[in-house]
């Protein structure tokens, strides 16, 4: 049966009919056992056959959440239960209320763009379900661009809306000089390097955006494309890791002439990592006083528990001592090569 015939049946379906006997939905997959079939050719083939499937499945979460829907707002015109009888229906069916409300956003993304009538069922035909969740989740150029590339027939994966959302970042940014602009329309460097380069640009305030401009402006090229989106990336975790760092915030620490300092001496990546390592140690010894309290509680209410009566158990409580009292022992590797590291916990 061909992908045409597959997927048009959940074009013809609509609520007050039966659906049609889908016993003969059939494909035809190639042989795993033929010897003779290029491999190459045998994932084509595969390949093909999942599509189908997809774009069928596809079909069918959109009806599935046009009749939730339904479901759904028959409730509300009641004005009756509050939203019980749909969440009994829903138990009936085995379906959980955030897979009910996922499939009644992918039939409202549906709906929206078919209204706007930038698509029809025949387009839709031409998506997988991932890349059509991933175009209704796009901006609206990026959405324009995806739609007419369906409706000339292209098949639209994940794939091809990635390509076209970061040729769309790419050619609409305002942080790119024209001439790397001009090599991304040449195809002479990949959309796939630029794109989140403007990403990142995006995120960092106006103020710390003109020295990674100037690093693009001073070379158009690959490498340094790529070492550019590399301090732009460290840059963004410098600056939110160092709000985070109380030890930085109690001494009012001046974060932007430290990061002049840095830059000026090359060490950008270092100081990044230093505040981003001294961030998740602050996180790490929070997580581990409120583990130790845990601990020390327990430890507390069962030697009230315990007793003479109990001597296996105070062998293990005596055990855990190390680490349920304020002085906190811990043995790192084998007794031979590893060492001893001891903490002490006092509370303020």
């Amino acid at each position: 049966m061909s992908e045409t015939n597959e997927t048009s049946k959940t074009n013809d379906f609509f609520l007050g009919q039966e659906p049609d006997d889908l016993s003969d939905f059939s494909l035809s997959l190639p042989d795993p056992n033929d010897a003779e079939l290029a491999e190459g050719q045998f994932l084509a083939e595969v390949d093909r056959a999942w599509q189908v499937c997809d774009r069928f499945d596809l079909q069918t979460d959109i009806w599935r959440g046009r009749i939730l829907r339904t479901v759904r707002d028959r409730e509300k015109a009641n004005g009756k239960g509050r939203g019980t009888g749909f969440l009994k229906w829903l138990q009936e069916r085995e379906i959980s209320k955030s897979q009910a409300y996922s499939w009644i956003q992918l039939a409202n993304s549906a709906d929206t763009l078919m209204a706007d009538g930038q698509l029809d069922s025949d387009d839709i035909r031409q998506f997988s379900k991932r890349a059509f969740l991933e175009t209704a989740q796009a901006s609206p150029e990026v959405q324009q661009l995806i739609v007419e590339s369906a409706r000339n027939g292209d098949k639209i994966t994940r794939r091809e809306v990635r390509q076209l959302s970061d040729e769309w970042t790419a050619m609409s940014s305002e942080h790119l000089p024209e001439e790397l602009k001009e090599k991304v329309a040449a195809h002479t460097i990949p959309t796939r390097y630029v794109a989140p380069l403007v990403r990142e640009i995006d995120k960092l305030p106006e103020a710390y955006q003109a020295p990674i401009k100037q690093a693009i402006a001073d070379g158009t090229d690959l490498d340094n494309i790529k070492l550019v989106t590399a301090d732009a990336q460290r840059l963004t975790k410098y600056l939110a890791n160092t709000n985070q760092v109380q030890a930085i915030s109690q001494r009012s620490v001046n974060i932007d002439l430290a990061l002049e300092e840095s830059l000026r001496i090359g060490c950008l990546k270092l100081t990044s990592d230093l505040v981003s390592q001294a961030s998740q140690l602050e996180q790490a010894i929070g997580k581990l006083y409120s583990t130790w309290k845990k601990i020390s509680t327990a430890a507390d209410q069962l030697y009230v528990e315990a007793g003479a009566s109990t001597p296996h158990l105070l062998d293990l409580l005596n055990s855990l001592d190390s680490l349920a009292s304020q002085n906190i022992s811990v043995q790192i590797g084998n007794e031979q090569s590893g060492r001893t590291i001891r903490l002490q916990i006092s509370e303020e």
